[in-house]
């Protein structure tokens, strides 16, 4: 019986000073792994991702969309070209180009039209 009282009094007392060995939550860095997700991600939020699979002066279809088929996009004299967040030239780009494109739709004709296409390495600000 003073073994048993003797046992319990052992244990309760182990287990009344476990909460100092119980495993604290690890300290997070303030990028993580992968980065910040708000500097760059939330910047192409509203924007179309997608593959050039056909371009030319008037405008360039896209595959590999979020809607799973070809988008055509029109291009009008206001459409910004931007590569690795500087402006640039729609003669830098090619078929096979990773590309986000900023549009909107002309609600007469329900076309596509592309304001801004961003390639290349993102900048932190917006592009």
């Amino acid at each position: 019986m003073k073994t048993k009282a003797i046992l319990i009094s052992a244990v309760l007392g182990a287990v009344a000073a476990a909460p100092g060995w119980a495993q604290k939550e690890p300290i997070k860095a303030g990028t993580a792994r992968y980065g910040d997700p708000t500097s760059i991600a939330r910047v192409y939020q509203d924007y179309l991702y997608g593959v050039i699979k056909t371009i030319d002066d008037r405008g360039m279809v896209l595959e590999k969309t979020k809607f799973g088929i070809d988008q055509t996009f029109k291009f009008d004299r206001k459409t910004k070209f931007i590569h690795d967040g500087k402006p640039s030239s729609r003669e830098r780009l090619k078929v096979g180009d990773q590309v986000w494109v900023d549009v909107k739709t002309e609600k007469k004709t329900d076309e596509m039209i592309a304001r801004k296409v961003v390639t290349g390495v993102a900048s932190t600000g917006a592009p």
